[in-house]
C-alpha cells in the first residue's frame, strides 16, 4: 500500500496515472499482437533450448536477423519505462527498481509464452522470453534513472518542497517542517 506523502504533488500523481493508462494500453496491444490466432500453412516446433532461435536468426543474414532480434527486444521494452512510471516512486534504489522491473517483465513474457501454447499458429520460444526480458532491462537502464532524477529536481523546485529524510519530514534547507499539534483523545467515563 502506498501512502501519499506531502512530496507527491499533483504532477507526480498525474504522471503515475498516465503511467498506469499507458501500461494497460501497451499490455492490451501486446496481448492482441501475440495471442491472436494465425492462419499459417505450417508451424515450426517449439524452441525450448536457449539461444537456438537466435542462432537460427543469425544464419538468415544480418538484415533478417536484425529485424527478428529487434522485434524480440522491442516487444516488451516499453515495460522497462511504464512499470516504474505506474509505480510512481521517485526515491528508490536504482538496483532495486531494475530488479523489480526486470522480474515483472520476465513474468509477463513468461505468461505470454505460456498462453501461446493454446493459440493456433503461435509457437513457444524460450528465446522470446530472453529477448523480451533483455529489452525491458535495456529500456529501464537507458531511461528510468535519468527521468527520475529530472522529476526529483522538478519536484523540489515546485511549491511544497518537502522530502522524506529518515523518519521525519524536512524542508529543502534541512530544518524540521511544522507538522501541527499532536492529536489528543478525550477520556470517556465508564457507565455506572
Amino acid at each position: 500500500m502506498h501512502v501519499r506523502h506531502s512530496s507527491d504533488g499533483p504532477a507526480v500523481i498525474r504522471f503515475r496515472a498516465a503511467g498506469v493508462i499507458l501500461l494497460l494500453a501497451h499490455l492490451l496491444f501486446v496481448g492482441w499482437l501475440t495471442l491472436r490466432p494465425l492462419d499459417v500453412p505450417w508451424m515450426t516446433a517449439a524452441n525450448l533450448r536457449p539461444f537456438a532461435g537466435i542462432k537460427a536468426d543469425l544464419a538468415l543474414g544480418p538484415a533478417e536477423a536484425g529485424r527478428r532480434i529487434g522485434e524480440g527486444l522491442l516487444l516488451l521494452a516499453p515495460l522497462g519505462i511504464l512499470l516504474p512510471m505506474a509505480g510512481g516512486r521517485l526515491r528508490v534504489s536504482p538496483w532495486a527498481s531494475l530488479a523489480r522491473t526486470v522480474a515483472a517483465g520476465a513474468l509477463i513474457s513468461m505468461a505470454i509464452e505460456l498462453a501461446q501454447t493454446g493459440v493456433p499458429g503461435q509457437v513457444v520460444d524460450v528465446d522470446s522470453l530472453l529477448l523480451n526480458t533483455s529489452g525491458v532491462a535495456l529500456a529501464h537502464l537507458l531511461l528510468v534513472p535519468l527521468s527520475r532524477s529530472r522529476l526529483r529536481r522538478g519536484n523540489r523546485a515546485g511549491a511544497g518542497d518537502l522530502s522524506r529524510i529518515g523518519n521525519g519530514i524536512r524542508s529543502s534547507r534541512g530544518e524540521a517542517a511544522p507538522q501541527g499539534s499532536t492529536p489528543t483523545i478525550t477520556r470517556v467515563g465508564i457507565a455506572p
